[in-house]
């Protein structure tokens, strides 16, 4: 029987969905499964087990006996510290493979749904040069030998594994970094601290659009908002503002002790508090708050397979659901005859609106508030045409820029609906309002293909055929993959 310590040799065969590999060790009570970061598929290794469960341990890498052929040395320097990039130590290629293999075993194992079978499914679609392609980062800020430090969290720690130059982001993001500590030092900023909830200085966040041409900083401070707070920055404000890539500064106040990064309120130094950003020919204005796809690059290419697979021919209803900034709901615009966003966080709505400005749409309109809460079921024979209602008052279901919106009463049958869920993927109601709608076609975009395997199962009970699925890397070097799957109406075709 194995015990804590103990050294054992196993062949890698597979991964966690957390980039963990999987070995299996020969035991007197027969193979017992160990998890082991920073191994490949095709290794074998020597380990030292660390943790021991019922059924299942972990491990401590000791020695690669014999390398897997997808083996590479990684080009980071703190690749096997850092809780970021976890198959850092991979080929891309592999990369990818495993990505797509995980995600059909996801669709057969959880969902019943058999690639080639039940649906087509496409190789990954990856990055021809899969680096510095991050357009946001939140780095935490610690303190090492009396000197401020700024890097990422160290695996299930936050311990701030030191770091001016992520291979994932922009290298100005570095440059940035430098400037701020340099700054923060001669100054003698403290830097907060979780366990006495003490210290100014908590997190900073980079966004940059435009290619580049738009940078925001924000520093989050352990403060509230007020005169004495904003003469400690006055002098790097100066400094960040003869950048001209730095459009604006700002300051985030969070006082509370918790793991949430972004305070509930902001003080602008410079600029406006927000960045602009564009996919496609559409232009997205971003604030520190905004959720936006972090690889522009690859956003480009999931935001076309999304409106290919639409098939849209300007005459249709669009549901676009859990829609955030509206992002998705501007793209989808021009090849419909209307778009219905929903979303549940206000201040997203509220960019999402003045994207639609920004671009000059008048054909989409957006309600905040729970998609399975605010849509509603209306079977209303009075009411022809108006298939769904919406629960909330009028100003919830209010578009700014349009005042078609103030007139309507509920949302019509859809044609096509596009779903962006969390990775917890979509409400039970919310698919139950899916299927009931019989909108001939449904675009799912997910983030977990876990999930997305449960709501396809789901979905295929109530009538919707799975067609394909692509997937698409959005996260290189990391274990997380973006879908785009499929399903049509059965009782159509």
């Amino acid at each position: 029987m194995l015990k804590k310590n103990d050294k054992v040799c196993v062949d890698i065969t597979d991964y966690t969905d957390d980039g963990l590999g999987i070995g299996k060790a020969d035991t007197d009570e027969g193979t017992f499964t160990l998890f082991i970061k920073d191994t490949a598929i095709g290794d074998r290794v020597e380990t030292a087990v660390t943790k021991l469960c019922k059924g299942y341990g972990y491990g401590r890498l000791l020695k690669v006996q014999k390398p897997s052929p997808d083996r590479i040395q990684p080009l980071c320097p703190v690749a096997s510290r850092c809780g970021g990039c976890t198959l850092r130590h991979i080929g891309y290629k592999a990369q990818l493979e495993w990505k797509a293999k995980r995600v059909s075993d996801c669709m057969f194992r959880i969902g019943g749904l058999k690639a080639g079978k039940d649906y087509k499914i496409y190789p990954v679609a990856g990055m021809e040069e899969p680096e510095r392609y991050r357009n946001k980062a939140q780095y935490p800020v610690g303190m090492k030998d009396g000197s401020i430090v700024t890097g990422f969290f160290a695996g299930r720690t936050h311990s701030v594994i030191p770091s001016e130059d992520c291979l994932i982001e922009p290298e100005a993001f570095g440059e940035i970094l430098k400037t701020i500590k340099a700054y923060a030092q001669k100054k003698c900023l403290s830097v907060y601290d979780e366990q006495s909830g003490k210290g100014l200085i908590r997190h900073i966040l980079i966004r940059e659009g435009m290619g580049g041409s738009q940078i925001m900083v924000c520093i989050i401070v352990n403060a509230s908002p007020g005169e004495k707070c904003l003469a400690v920055f006055d002098g790097l404000s100066e400094i960040l503002g003869k950048q001209p890539e730095i459009k604006t500064f700002l300051l985030s106040h969070n006082t509370e002790r918790t793991n949430v990064i972004l305070g509930k309120k902001e003080t602008v130094l410079f600029g406006d508090g927000r960045i602009k950003d564009r996919i496609g020919t559409k232009e997205y204005e971003i604030s520190a708050r905004s959720f936006y796809q972090v690889n522009p690059g690859q956003t480009g290419v999931l935001y076309e397979k999304v409106r290919e697979s639409a098939k849209l021919t300007g005459r249709e209803i669009v549901w676009d659901l859990y829609c955030g900034t509206g992002t998705i709901s501007l793209f989808l615009a021009d090849r419909a005859d209307a778009v219905y966003g929903v979303e549940v966080v206000e201040s997203a709505v509220e960019d999402a609106k003045r994207n639609a400005v920004l671009n000059g749409t008048e054909n989409v309109y957006f309600y905040c508030g729970k998609a399975e809460d605010i849509i509603l079921y209306d079977n209303d024979p009075d009411r022809p045409g108006i298939f769904y209602k919406c629960r909330g008052t009028q100003d919830d279901a209010s578009l700014q820029n349009n005042k078609r919106a103030e007139k309507k009463t509920g949302l019509p049958r859809p044609d096509v609906i596009v779903v962006d869920p969390p990775r917890k993927g979509c409400d039970a109601q919310l698919i139950d309002t899916i299927t009931g709608s019989r909108a001939v076609r449904v675009v799912y975009v997910s983030c977990n293909p876990a999930t997305l395997a449960r709501d396809a199962a789901l979905l295929s009970k109530g009538g919707y055929k799975p067609v394909s699925l692509q997937p698409v890397d959005m996260f290189p070097h990391t274990t997380g993959v973006e879908c785009v799957a499929v399903f049509e109406l059965s009782d159509v075709f």
